[in-house]
């Protein structure tokens, strides 16, 4: 199954929801990096939480879905465009076997941050107080945009990279007529679907064994990708700052500068050639 969002709606409630299957760009991820399975399960949660929030805000720009707490993994994040093509990283200490959501960050909170292409910069932040990822994320629907939200995360690596995701959200101005009870019946029979069936089943399919009584039009599929924006050229634009005098004595003293990609693990040897448009123009930034 490829790696793909597709949205729904219910013809008959002021419902929409959203399915997200993000297996490859998981394993692009994770693949570079020595994660515990704990880590890289809640990255892989994140990952398809941020493809869920993208299409659900509805911008042009981009976002960030950041976790940070002063437990073992003291931060998580993955940046996303509005075509969905992400990228995302991890930082953990310490042993992180058999640790729950709640053991994991410790105390800490969740910022989701949106540049769009125009207008001003968005932050919402919201305490990392629920057992899971998906809870945290109730809590900002409720809180920030007060649309009643579920949302259901799987992530796994232990056979091959899976991660996906489901979300059932109220319609903004909703009548609220009978719509408690029409969301308390979608969200139920949500909360039935198997993990393995959300990795596995095409949308229609899984749709139609939660809500064969019901009447739910799917949207055209839109494609989610791993894609890192490192290269050689940004590597020298973050140099920059750094004045021609420091970067002669870093040279003189390593040879060259190794600069290393968190998000892809790629690495940039820069030697003095490299360097040489920083060292010939030292007060103009690059871009």
């Amino acid at each position: 199954m490829s790696d793909q969002l597709q949205r729904f709606i219910f013809d008959d409630y002021q419902i929409r929801g959203e399915i997200a299957h993000a297996h490859d760009s998981y394993n692009e991820i994770i693949s570079n990096h020595e994660y515990s399975v704990e880590v890289a399960n809640v990255l892989g949660e994140l990952l398809v939480a941020t493809c869920l929030l993208t299409a659900t805000l509805k911008f042009e720009g981009k976002i960030a879905v950041q976790l940070q707490g002063d437990g073992p993994l003291s931060m998580a994040v993955i940046n996303a465009n509005q075509d969905l093509e992400l990228r995302g990283t991890a930082r953990a200490e310490g042993d992180t076997t058999g640790l729950s959501f709640r053991e994991l960050v410790g105390k800490g909170h969740l910022m989701i941050t949106i540049t769009p292409e125009d207008g001003e910069r968005y932050q919402g932040i919201i305490a990392l107080d629920k057992d899971s990822l998906s809870g945290c994320l109730e809590d900002y629907f409720t809180q920030s945009e007060q649309l009643p939200t579920r949302i259901i995360l799987h992530a796994s690596h232990i056979e091959k990279p899976q991660a996906a995701g489901l979300l059932i959200q109220t319609l903004p101005a909703v009548d609220q007529e009978n719509h408690e009870e029409q969301f308390q019946h979608v969200t139920t029979l949500a909360a039935t679907v198997k993990e393995d069936e959300l990795y596995t089943l095409p949308n229609d399919q899984l749709l139609y064994r939660l809500y064969h009584q019901e009447t739910v039009h799917l949207f055209n599929e839109q494609p989610i990708a791993f894609k890192c924006n490192c290269s050689k050229e940004r590597c020298l634009s973050s140099l920059a700052s750094i004045s021609s005098d420091e970067l002669q004595d870093i040279l003189q003293e390593q040879g060259a500068i190794d600069m290393h990609c968190e998000y892809c693990g790629s690495d940039y040897h820069l030697n003095e050639s490299d360097l040489q448009i920083l060292l010939a123009n030292p007060n103009e930034t690059q871009h």
